[in-house]
Formats: C-alpha cells, sequence, structure tokens
C-alpha cells in the first residue's frame, strides 16, 4: 500500500509538471502568435500603400501609351 501511494505520488509530481510545463509553452506560443499577427497586419498595411500608389501611377499613365 505504501509503495502505492508513493508512485501515485511520483506520478502525480509528473502530471503536475507537465501541467505547468505545457501553460509556460503555451503562454509562449500565444505571444509568439500575437507578434506573427501584428508583423502579418504590418505588412497587409504596406501592400495596400503599395497597391494604392502603384494604382495612381497607372492612372497617370495616357491610354494610348498602351
Amino acid at each position: 500500500m505504501e509503495a502505492e501511494l508513493k508512485s501515485l505520488e511520483g506520478k502525480l509530481e509528473q502530471l503536475v509538471n507537465l501541467c505547468h510545463q505545457l501553460r509556460a509553452e503555451n503562454h509562449q506560443l500565444r505571444q509568439e502568435v500575437a507578434t506573427a499577427l501584428n508583423a502579418h497586419r504590418k505588412l497587409e498595411d504596406k501592400i495596400g500603400g503599395a497597391t494604392a500608389r502603384l494604382e495612381a501611377l497607372l492612372q497617370q499613365i495616357p491610354e494610348d501609351a498602351t
């Protein structure tokens, strides 16, 4: 009985440690996702700006030049 309780205690300790490790990893991954989303939004803004500038330049090209 004593050995079974020790074994159970060890397994429970491993489970708690794994839970803490997974929470820390989850937190880190959430931060990485937030950083990636922020970078993605910035790139989308740059692409939108470049698209607008290109469209404005295309409007300046005379029709008979094409």
